[in-house]
């Protein structure tokens, strides 16, 4: 998800930071922590590892947050729903939801996780975004109380061996659906796992305390399907699946309904509104928009990279690119972008201007791989 400057002298290490050196991994500034890249392996194996079994991700940047009412009566799902477009309150309690937090203008703050608990709300937000975020959540739900859980680690374990593993140390992971979360002990480890992820694969992440991080992903290495995994192979899975990347394809210059992300809002929400920006999105709803997030699919075996200009046939500027690369499952260069919505259906030609080279693309329908999710 989030990236942010490469500021050395001020990184902070998650939980697992020595097993990932003990490991070979290649460190590197991200989001504010120092994490790996890669492992000795490489990120093309890496990645088709992941596809093929269970890849182990160090997700412990990312921001753990626990929502409960303070006043009587508060309901921290209609709270929320104060500051984002998705619907928490009909949300059931063991399921979760994806959605952003807008501004004023309709522009994305961050995207982020809400679980709704028994009590609570559990909410997942981006690492370079987190103090913003938990500050957002603290002066727009003053009912409630905003508890940001440092002493928290988060782990995914993805693909499609995951969830195998997993139901070694309790069978009750693989009774999860995807979109769902439970209490679950693994093994002597008390944990919150979802069934979710950000490759498009099966898999689980799990919330485990900070103190008890590394025994854990000790014994997830030590089972035969599972490989730890870097911050470059996630990109390129997540980039596959379609997903977006904040900071890069969604920032506070791009709309939920630029970014395709209209599924995230219910036909209730639509109606009532009620968050920030909400009379843009719904204009944008009724009318239309400008611009529209796509997926590219570049020619020949060059990837064009995030700030490629994407032209029409006739050499004029439509769009750019906003995350690409080479998508190792797909064995070919895949991107991801805006375009003016004129140019915006699938196999529409376009041109890729490449160091100052433009090199033919067509637009693609979204993901470039069949995501493999676990759903009843």
């Amino acid at each position: 998800m989030a990236t942010s400057g490469a500021d050395t002298e001020n990184l902070k290490f998650t939980p697992l930071n020595a097993l990932h050196k003990e490991l070979g991994g290649k460190m590197v500034p991200f989001a504010g922590y120092e994490m790996p890249v890669q492992y000795p392996t490489g990120i093309l194996t890496e990645h088709k590892h992941t596809r093929a079994a269970a890849g182990l991700f160090d997700v412990s940047h990312m921001g753990q947050v626990r929502i409960t009412p303070k006043t009587p009566g508060a309901d921290p799902a209609k709270s929320l729903e104060r500051l984002v477009p998705g619907d928490l309150v009909a949300l059931e309690v063991g399921r979760m939801r994806y959605t952003v937090f807008t501004n004023d203008a309709a522009g994305i703050l961050d995207d982020l996780m809400v679980n709704k608990r028994a009590n609570d709300l559990f909410v997942i937000v981006n690492a370079a975004c987190k103090e913003q975020d938990v500050a957002l959540l603290t002066s727009g739900l003053p009912d409630c109380t905003v508890e940001y859980l440092p002493d928290l680690a988060l782990l995914a374990l993805q693909g499609p061996e995951a969830v195998a593993v997993l139901s070694r140390l309790n069978g009750a992971v693989s009774e999860l659906q995807f979109g769902q979360g439970a209490e679950i002990k693994l093994g002597p480890h008390a944990c919150f796992v979802t069934r979710s992820g950000y490759t498009g694969e099966d898999g689980c992440e799990i919330s485990i305390a900070a103190s008890e991080a590394e025994a854990f992903a000790r014994w997830l290495l030590s089972q035969p399907e599972v490989k730890p995994i870097g911050l470059g192979a996630r990109d390129s899975l997540r980039l596959e699946a379609g997903l977006c990347l904040y900071g890069h394809d969604i920032d506070t210059a791009t709309t939920p309904i630029e970014a395709g992300l209209n599924w995230t809002i219910s036909k209730r929400r639509r109606a009532e509104g009620g968050y920030p920006g909400a009379a843009i999105v719904q204009q944008q709803l009724a009318s239309g928009v400008t611009r529209k997030r796509v997926g590219i699919q570049p020619e020949g075996r060059a990837p064009a990279r995030e700030g490629v200009d994407v032209l029409n046939a006739d050499g004029a500027k439509i769009g750019v690119i906003t995350s690409g690369g080479f998508g190792p499952s797909v064995d070919a260069p895949v991107a991801m972008g805006y375009v003016e919505t004129a140019f915006a259906a699938a196999g529409t030609p376009v041109q890729l201007l490449v160091r100052g080279k433009p090199l033919p693309a067509k637009i693609v329908t979204l993901p470039f791989i069949t995501k493999r999710y676990a759903k009843a």
